[in-house]
Order: C-alpha cells, then structure tokens, then sequence
C-alpha cells in the first residue's frame, strides 16, 4: 500500500511503539496512520543502535503493509537508514535547522514544543509538525514538563495555524481524546493508556474514531 501524504499521516491516533514488540506494532497500525518507534525506557538503557535499526526497519515492514508512515524518535540518523518518513526531534536533540540540512526533503521533521514561544519558533524555522503538550499529567517521562491544559493546546493550534499540524501528548487517554480533538489538535498520541491496555486494538480504536466524531459533528 501507498504511504499517507503528511495531512493524512498526522491526524488523528498518532501511535507510539515503546517497546521491541512486532505483535503491538502491528495492532498499532490497525488504528493509526503514522507510527513512531519511541524505545526510551524509564529505567535501564536505550537498545543499541543496531537493535534500535532492526525494530526500525521490521515497523517499517509492517507500516508499509498498512498504508502508514514511520517516524523515529530521536535518532536521524536512523531514520534515513531504514527509510523512515519522518523524525521526532525535543527541544534538547539535534536543532531544526542543522536536521533539516541533514534530512533535506527526504524526512518530515517533527518537533516536541511546551509552551507559544517554542510553539513560534518550530513554525517559523520549518517544521513539518509539531507535538504540544503535555496536555495532561503524565508518566511517561521522567522529568516531565508543566502541564499545559487544554486552553494552551487551543492556543498552540491557533499559533501553529496552516503552518503546522499540532500532535497533543501528554496523559492522553481514550476518555478523554474527544475533548483533545476539539480544541482543533490534528491528532493525538497515547503511548501508557493505549499500550498497555487490556484490549490494545479496542483501546487504539477509540482513539481514532473520536477523531472522525469531531470531524464530522
């Protein structure tokens, strides 16, 4: 299958693999239309790179078969090893500009902001998409970021404008993704609440089909 253009890949259930798990990958994408390998565990080290391009490039098997696009967090250098569409840079990673001379059109370039200045500064330097957040608490990361809320994410959208889509994270869950979508966010990430659920492709499900709820209400 074709891989979705940009607007298409980042809207709605934006999918996070946290873990060496083809099985997860694969019911992931069931939902979603972009995945991002994300493996960053709280305690222990990071694989190795040769691990980290093994997973890379078995996601991009599987998100091939399903129509998605792959991102790589991080690592750009990995991204364009295994063919990747994009990478997700934060703001203490390699700077947007030096990523993009790097990359030049052969990677979408997505960049985590936290507040309207970072939110300015991604737009105006080219960033392809932005995440924002996080929206609500979170225990994903060790050192997480003041929670911004769901007005801030409101303003972010309307920051970032035509210029950008705008992924909420942070302590997204499916009950509450519906009023993430209404602030006019193109699409929302979970990574615990979706993960680690029970029922990974029910709760994957919800996630999306909030979004084609607000598209059309």
């Amino acid at each position: 299958m074709s891989r979705p253009a940009l607007r298409d890949a980042i809207r709605g259930f934006y999918a996070v693999l946290d873990r060496d798990d083809e099985e997860l990958a694969r019911r992931l994408v069931e939902h979603a239309r972009v995945l991002q390998i994300r493996l960053k565990p709280r305690t222990g080290e990071a694989p190795a790179t040769r691990e980290l391009v093994r997973i890379a490039r078995r996601a991009r098997q599987i998100c091939d078969a399903a129509g998605a696009a792959l991102v790589v967090n991080d690592r750009i250098d990995v991204a364009l090893v295994v063919g990747a569409d994009g990478v997700h840079l934060g703001q203490t990673d390699l700077p947007l500009a030096e990523a993009r001379e790097l990359a030049g059109t052969r990677l979408w370039i997505g960049v985590s902001t936290h507040d309207a200045a970072q939110v300015r500064a991604v737009c105006a330097g080219g960033a392809d998409y932005l995440g924002y957040g996080p929206v609500y608490a979170t225990a994903t990361k060790a050192n997480p970021d003041a929670v911004q809320g769901l007005a801030r994410l409101r303003a972010a959208v309307a920051i970032a404008g035509a210029t950008a889509p705008v992924v909420a994270i942070g302590g997204i869950t499916p009950d509450r993704v519906a009023e993430v979508y209404a602030t006019g966010a193109a699409a929302a990430c979970a990574i615990s609440s979706v993960n680690d659920a029970a029922d990974v492709g029910g709760a994957a499900f919800r996630m999306a089909r909030e979004m084609a709820n607000n598209s059309t209400a």
